[in-house]
């Protein structure tokens, strides 16, 4: 008797045993299947574009705005404001000397945008505040230096309304985006351009419907199939 039950008890222990082993083997594999998602880091977002997920909070503020028509921009004054076509906007009043090159100043207009009374305007949004030495890039329009007149090649910019890829389709974005990831910057809001402000700013996930393209606008013509024939 006492033989049988030491069997049985030996055979009871040794399945014990498998259980525990099995499910601490079970665990590990979960563990090595499954990276918790509080350990990972998000790579759902284009780097290019994080920008405009980040600092999207205002889009549904933009959407309700009304549109002040006596202090409207103009696209031609946006791209007057420029050096050539993709340089940083000059700056165009008067500025403070600081050894901080802008941030502890240039953020309290630029960084979220509004009516600025001083200047009898709507600031610009910058897309990119934490890049606080702003005029590393950013120089005043009327300086006292003097600089020499170069010889670089006019770069037109892009026109409005005739870089769609098909008729009816959403334009595509004509620029680069590096430095430019909050498209709400230049396209929303009381401060942007009126002929690129969108209507649906609070859409925020832009490059879902609008993909950026390198070429120039006149270099986009209709896609068409080469005739394998004409090689031979």
């Amino acid at each position: 008797m006492k033989k049988r039950l030491g069997i049985i008890s030996l055979f009871v222990l040794l399945f014990i045993t498998f259980i525990t082993i099995w499910n601490f083997s079970y665990q590990v594999g979960l563990e090595e299947g499954y990276i918790p998602i509080e350990n990972v880091e998000s790579h759902t977002n284009i780097p290019s574009e994080s920008g405009v997920f980040e600092r999207a909070e205002f889009a549904l503020e933009y959407a309700n705005m009304p549109i002040d028509e006596n202090h409207q921009r103009t696209l031609s004054a946006y791209y007057n404001n420029r050096a050539y076509y993709g340089a940083p906007p000059s700056i165009p009043h008067p500025i403070k000397d600081e050894k901080s090159l802008g941030g502890n100043t240039c953020l309290q207009c630029h960084q979220n945008g509004g009516f600025v009374k001083q200047f009898d305007a709507y600031a610009p949004v910058t897309p990119h505040p934490e890049m606080i030495n702003c005029r590393q890039c950013h120089v005043a329009q009327n300086s006292n230096t003097l600089f020499k007149p170069t010889n670089l090649a006019k770069v037109h910019a892009p026109k409005v309304g005739i870089n769609n890829a098909l008729i009816g389709t959403p334009p595509m974005i004509p620029h680069q985006i590096q430095m430019r990831e909050n498209c709400l910057s230049c396209h929303a809001g009381p401060a942007a351009p009126k002929e690129i402000r969108v209507t649906h700013p609070e859409r925020i996930n832009c490059r879902q419907c609008h993909v950026p393209t390198d070429r120039v606008v006149s270099e986009i013509t209709p896609f068409t199939r080469t005739n394998s024939n004409d090689n031979e």
